[in-house]
């Protein structure tokens, strides 16, 4: 397998010539090290691609690197006997994009360790409709209903609830028999909201209050966006509820005072997606092939592109202006 002709990959740079990010030309060997490689069909674009592809953010730790935090394909050679050639499996997180090379590209080389075969009930598309996105939403839930979360505490909130995150924790709540009441300033939005399995659609003036609490409202939530929302969200938690930590669209600030904590026994739990154990990420993924697989998978998928399309896709994510999941269809 490493005198595979060479093929595409969307890589990064950052030298003399600057920060640059696109199509090019490479061979296996240039490719970080492991035990299988795949021939990728899919891929998606998630927030913190866009900051990488864009230098927006610095999430890469060396250059240069093939973009892409997600991949989802078939197994073309392996050397650890777990995978044989032909295998459907994906990876999520796991370094991808920031130590090692990522998923925009024909062919990616991973670590065995981080291989997750697909689950029955998922294609390769939905695996990556899903992504780190679905993962971080499946994964807040998980950490929830572990700290016994249930849908009898009242509704889960959703914060930015039209994103990737947010659209898929929607979904995935209400089909895990949760009430959901989506927060979101994009007004022309509700019909979508709806469709995908909020009960109620609120604007972000839900979570304008400032006092340390308010009367409870939310038996819990998923916050994506930080700041005073975080704040506000906590001081209307019900007893004993959840609220999941999973993004900073707004803001990486959180100014508030201990009384959700102390008066009403609520739980701020953070979910890191990309560090997570095998055995949490496996359990994570049969979840999300089973019981708590999405219904509006096609819905929430706004947008497919091949690699030529991701700088514009980054650049309309940064803008704040993207909807739902974008899948990268790997030619």
């Amino acid at each position: 397998m490493s005198h595979t002709a060479p093929f595409t990959a969307f890589r990064i740079h950052n030298d003399d010539a600057g920060y640059r990010s696109g199509p090019e030309q490479v061979d296996l060997d240039q490719l970080s090290p492991g035990e299988v490689v795949i021939r990728a069909r899919w891929s998606s674009v998630n927030y913190k691609d866009a900051l990488a592809g864009t230098g927006k953010g610095k999430i890469l730790r060396r250059f240069p690197l093939v973009g892409g935090i997600d991949v989802a394909g078939e197994v073309v050679a392996s050397s650890d006997p777990a995978f044989r050639e032909g295998d459907q499996v994906l990876t999520t997180g796991c370094g991808l994009s920031e130590t090692r090379d990522g998923g925009y590209s024909q062919y990616v080389r991973l670590e065995s360790r981080w291989v997750i075969p697909l689950p029955a009930q998922l294609s390769l598309r939905e695996a990556m409709v899903l992504g780190t996105a679905g993962f971080t939403a499946a994964l807040a839930l998980l950490r929830m209903t572990d700290n016994r979360q249930t849908p009898a505490h009242g509704p889960l909130a959703v914060t930015g609830a039209t994103g990737g995150v947010g659209s898929l924790a929607v979904d995935i709540f209400s089909q895990a028999g949760y009430e959901v009441h989506a927060i979101s300033g994009k007004a022309e939005a509700a019909d979508y909201l709806t469709a995908i399995g909020a009960s109620q659609i609120l604007g972000r003036d839900a979570l304008a209050t400032t006092r340390p609490m308010e009367s409870a409202r939310f038996g819990g939530g998923l916050d994506n966006v930080g700041g005073s929302m975080l704040t506000s969200l906590l001081a209307q938690t019900s007893p004993y509820g959840n609220v999941a930590s999973a993004g900073l669209a707004a803001s990486g600030e959180l100014d508030m005072t201990v009384m959700p904590f102390i008066i009403r026994g609520v739980s701020l739990l953070g979910v890191a997606s990309a560090g997570t154990a095998r055995d949490i990420r496996e359990q994570v993924w049969q979840r999300l092939g089973s019981d708590w697989k999405p219904r509006h998978l096609d819905r929430i998928c706004t947008r497919e592109v091949g690699l030529d399309g991701l700088p514009e896709v980054f650049a309309t994510m940064l803008e704040g202006k993207s909807f739902g999941r974008t899948v990268v269809r790997i030619d």
